[in-house]
């Protein structure tokens, strides 16, 4: 078969859904199609649009290999999430949204049932966050489930199901604070068991292994080669991190950017994490545990700009710094380190200028991801990837809050795609971009620092 260049990337995130062509060579995005992902309000409960992702995901690859040729396939999805299947292949029952709040209405019984956070590394949290919880929940109010049910699949693997027919699932969605994976045995936790699930989980796999062949309905609806490789697919914070795993020595960590902002600490000093912080293990690509913390950035930067100008001036920066204009978390307290909180602001909000909101709440963000980043023993340098390595404000208060060196991945909008796509390349990955350095210099470095302990003081 010809060398592998243009890979055809599945990208499902809890925002939007798209379809993207990764040059291999070159490390970008030849073509993007998108579609929000939207979440419907049931019957029977709050689900995702499996069927529309399916139809746009296979107009998408047809439009896209038509235009730029596609070599290979690969598939990110968001976490938190499975399919369950019925002995024909079909859905047993709709895929729950995670921010459904019914889990929380069975909360004491799923407890009782659920492993220490020493075994799973999954710190105990809302709604349907905990994958578990979602199965506990949906397995006791639907009491025909457990019968029709088949197989449990993690959600990138649905798609490659979708695409080859191949059933499997995989460690880095499995390791996502879904409490069934124990990341240090490399093995599923004792709740699968318990939610009488043990013989109904399909094949664990490895994120880059090479399914079969695309069936022949997918190759008539796309236009694909029937011979096309499909990777089995990865958790989307793990995409992001995995061209880092390749290409450098730790000790540095990623931060995953979009709806979540996820820090990934490699290589770092041994910490004692605290589940109440949202601090957990995931497991990487090749099955390591990662210690790591979360929290709502994407979601929290909206709730607060509300569709407000993005940008500020110099002198609403200098504005923001001189005047200590402070949001303290948290902007969504059902996550994150200071999960419980209600944020609050230093001065009235009703006053600033759309600048001086953006400025204030791109430092916020800053430091709630320096927080993160202390909670896990990340060293080394930073790598910002996703929509916040656009953001300078970000950055910069980043490098003056931590000390360390901030890089803006030179593919910050699309680390997941790329990190997905990687997932096919054959042979030496050396000169595939590499991040570059930054960093804010002389007067502004130190008052950003100024600012970074004052938040950090009025926390204490």
């Amino acid at each position: 078969m010809a060398a592998i260049r243009n890979v055809g990337v599945i990208d499902i995130g809890k925002t939007n859904a798209k379809v993207a062509v990764v040059d291999l060579d070159q490390r970008r995005e030849l073509g993007v199609l998108t579609r929000p992902n939207t979440v419907l309000p049931g019957p029977p409960y709050p689900h995702f649009d499996l069927e529309g992702h399916w139809d746009f995901i296979c107009d998408a690859l047809a439009e896209l290999h038509k235009a730029h040729g596609i070599d290979a396939l690969s598939v990110t999805t968001h976490g938190a999430s499975a399919v369950l299947l019925d002995a024909e292949g079909n859905l047993a029952a709709p895929m729950l949204d995670y921010e459904f709040t019914g889990p929380d209405d069975l909360a004491a019984a799923y407890d009782a049932i659920r492993p220490d956070f020493a075994e799973t590394g999954s710190p105990r949290l809302g709604m349907g966050l905990n994958l578990g919880a979602q199965l506990h929940w949906q397995l006791k109010t639907d009491p025909g489930l457990s019968d029709r049910v088949a197989t449990v699949l993690t959600y990138p693997q649905y798609w490659t199901f979708k695409l080859t027919g191949v059933l499997s699932n995989e460690v880095t969605s499995l390791g996502c604070h879904t409490d069934l994976w124990c990341p240090s045995e490399n093995r599923f936790s004792s709740l699968v068991d318990r939610l009488g699930l043990e013989e109904k989980m399909a094949p664990v796999r490895k994120a880059g292994d090479r399914l079969g062949s695309v069936l022949p309905e997918v190759v008539a609806r796309t236009g694909l080669p029937k011979d096309i490789p499909v990777a089995c697919g990865i958790h989307d914070s793990n995409a992001s991190l995995y061209p880092h795993l390749i290409l450098r020595q730790p000790p540095f960590s990623v931060v995953s950017t979009g709806t979540w902002v996820i820090v990934l600490a490699i290589g770092g000093r041994r910490v004692l994490l605290d589940p109440c912080h949202d601090t957990l293990i995931n497991v990487n690509a090749f099955g390591d545990p990662v210690p790591s913390a979360r929290f709502m950035g994407g979601r929290e930067f909206d709730m607060i700009l509300k569709g407000r100008e993005k940008g500020c001036s110099e002198e609403q920066i200098d504005t923001v710094l001189s005047r200590e204009i402070m949001l303290f978390p948290a902007v969504d307290p059902r996550s994150g380190p200071f999960q419980g909180s209600e944020y609050h602001w230093s001065v009235d909000e009703t006053l600033l200028t759309n600048g001086e909101c953006f400025a204030a709440l791109s430092f916020y963000l800053a430091l709630v991801t320096a927080e993160c980043l202390a909670m896990t023993g990340a060293e080394g340098p930073i790598v910002v990837e996703g929509p916040f390595a656009q953001n300078g404000l970000y950055l910069d208060m980043l490098e003056a809050a931590t000390g360390r060196p901030v890089e803006a991945s030179a593919g910050s909008l699309t680390g997941t795609s790329i990190g997905a796509a990687l997932l096919v390349a054959e042979g030496d990955t050396e000169k595939r971009q590499q991040a570059g350095p930054r960093g804010s210099g002389g007067e502004r470095l130190s008052l950003l620092k100024q600012y970074a302990g004052k938040w950090q003081e009025q926390l204490q």
